[in-house]
């Protein structure tokens, strides 16, 4: 019976560590990592009602431009915050519609910011070219930032995208590649309450 209850646990951190993680990359010599050995989203959203919503964490970090994002100074828009990778297929499926949706929303109370994670710098500056990401986007290597969310609605793949509120709480996340359409609907509701 201990054992079984043993190898339960196990198996039950050995989940936990996998969903905490995200995704990982393996790589090559050169350093360029595969797609392999990533978590893939199962399309998934999840809406928080108002009243159950979770502080989002003190997030500050090093864009891939040289600045320094801080979640904070973003209090009174909502938020949209895309955790990506360069080497991510989903992720490259998604890119042109959250461009296109964040020159949509310019200028209209919603910042939207990217999370890059377990990449290198030049790939993910060369990602962020060719799909013409016109957002900061914050540099978490070793995907500690994620981390940061484990007590609100955490991303538990690549690509996750989390949607906060004016007050600075999550208010949705969308595990895997996210529809323009399906993003839209998820800002949308957050932007009316904001001007209520």
């Amino acid at each position: 019976m201990l054992t079984r209850r043993v190898a339960a646990a196990a198996a039950v951190a050995a989940t936990a560590m996998v969903l905490l993680t995200g995704c990982g990359s393996s790589s090559d010599a050169s350093g360029s990592s595969a797609d392999s050995g990533f978590v893939a989203g199962d399309g998934s959203l999840v809406v928080v009602p108002a009243e159950q919503r979770a502080p989002a964490p003190d997030l500050v970090g090093e864009t891939l431009d040289g600045s320094t994002f801080r979640l904070a100074d973003h209090r009174g828009d909502v938020v949209v915050l895309n955790v990506w990778a360069s080497w991510c297929a989903p992720c490259r499926a998604e890119a042109p519609g959250l461009a296109a949706l964040a020159t949509e929303y310019e200028g209209k109370g919603v910042q939207f910011a990217g999370l890059d994670t377990r990449d290198s710098d030049v790939s993910a500056r060369a990602f962020v070219d060719r799909f013409g990401i016109p957002y900061p986007n914050v540099i978490d290597r070793d995907g500690q930032l994620q981390l940061l969310f484990g007590d609100s609605l955490p991303p538990q793949a690549i690509p996750s995208t989390l949607v906060i509120d004016a007050e600075g709480r999550v208010a949705a996340r969308a595990l895997g590649k996210v529809s323009e359409s399906s993003l839209r609907a998820m800002i949308e509701p957050l932007l009316v309450a904001r001007t209520e």
